[in-house]
């Protein structure tokens, strides 16, 4: 399940930088307490901004290392 870990990865480092414009850790890490409260708009529900990139992040840290759950 390598594409799920990819796909995850892609929209972590997307929405991170659409939201902050950058990649670089210092402004990202920086910035992040401006974002704290922050959410987003999509399909009609609220979102956090930081725990969505965080969710992704993870998702693809978990399908690029094979661990349980997307594992196959």
């Amino acid at each position: 399940m390598n594409r799920i870990g990819d796909f995850g990865l892609l929209l972590g480092i997307l929405l991170l930088f659409y939201f902050v414009r950058s990649l670089d850790f210092s402004v990202v890490f920086a910035l992040a307490p401006y974002f704290m409260l922050k959410k987003f708009i999509f399909f009609n529900t609220e979102f956090e901004i930081l725990t969505c990139v965080c969710i992704f992040l993870f998702i693809g840290s978990i399908g690029k290392s094979a661990q349980l759950g997307l594992h196959t």
